[in-house]
């Protein structure tokens, strides 16, 4: 699918805890090549102090009913403003941008690390993988119970573990201090996380120690989502390269960690 500029209709506005919410767009157009890693640049209308569109991970897409969710959480002005839109109104975007994360092969055990908004491509990648539910493990961090998000949804394509910081659900500490990671690393044959950067570069560093493939989703400011504006450049070991247009998923061997 070739990066457009499109109106999609929000059918659905729904609070999932304090700070996140999930929209559902219906597009008018085939959606069935968006994959999970890539993002949406959404438009912020009706704020005339908010002159960037914001990107967004896809958490999910029905390719059949054509539609696409977005996980929003707040972080500023323009992700609340965003989550005032009502189901009806026309949000302009721009996707898909960005590249997707690598799927797995049918023989890998994988491992999904996913923390704050991080969790979004990780769902999807869980739901559309293509593996047997015993070969996904979806690991998700948090700072308390209240703010995990609800993957009842989700459950039937993975393995599902949870840490928070103050140990109000699952293990207590970060992800990388779950069980899962600390002593079962070896059993997986592909990583996959993405999350706040020192989390991703903290499971980046052990997955390079232990020769282990290991893709992470960057979060870096995104401001045009084409690679003009140089907002998100991230330095490589083949150099310098857009976020937006060369990621922002990477291989962690690519990164300078």
């Amino acid at each position: 699918m070739k990066k457009t500029v499109i109106d999609l209709l929000l059918l659905e506005n729904k609070q999932l805890n304090k700070d996140n919410f999930l929209l559902k767009l219906q597009s008018p157009v085939p959606v069935s090549e968006i994959f999970p890693g890539q993002f949406v640049n959404v438009e912020i209308k009706n704020a005339q102090e908010i002159f960037l569109r914001r990107p967004f991970s896809v958490l999910d897409v029905d390719y059949k009913n054509q539609t696409i969710s977005l996980l929003v959480k707040i972080l500023g002005r323009g992700s609340k403003k965003l989550t005032e839109s009502q189901v009806g109104n026309k949000i302009s975007t721009i996707l898909p941008l960005g590249k997707s994360f690598t799927l797995p092969n049918k023989e890998d055990k994988v491992l999904l690390i996913g923390g704050g908004s991080g969790v979004a491509p990780m769902l999807f990648l869980a739901k559309i993988c293509g593996l047997p539910t015993e070969n996904v493990h979806i690991l998700i961090g948090a700072r308390s119970s209240s703010d995990h998000v609800d993957i009842e949804e989700y459950k039937p394509y993975g393995n599902f573990y949870f840490t928070t910081e103050d140990g109000s659900l699952g293990e207590k500490g970060y992800v990388t201090n779950h069980s899962v990671f600390t002593t079962n690393l070896n059993q997986f044959t592909k990583v996959y996380t993405c999350g706040p950067d020192q989390m991703m570069k903290a499971i980046g560093r052990i997955a390079i120690k232990s020769d282990l493939f290991c893709e992470v989703s960057l979060e870096n400011m995104m401001a045009c989502g084409f690679g003009v504006c140089l907002c998100c450049v991230e330095d490589t070991k083949a150099g310098h390269k857009c976020v937006c247009t060369d990621g922002p998923v990477f291989n962690v061997n690519e990164l300078k960690w």
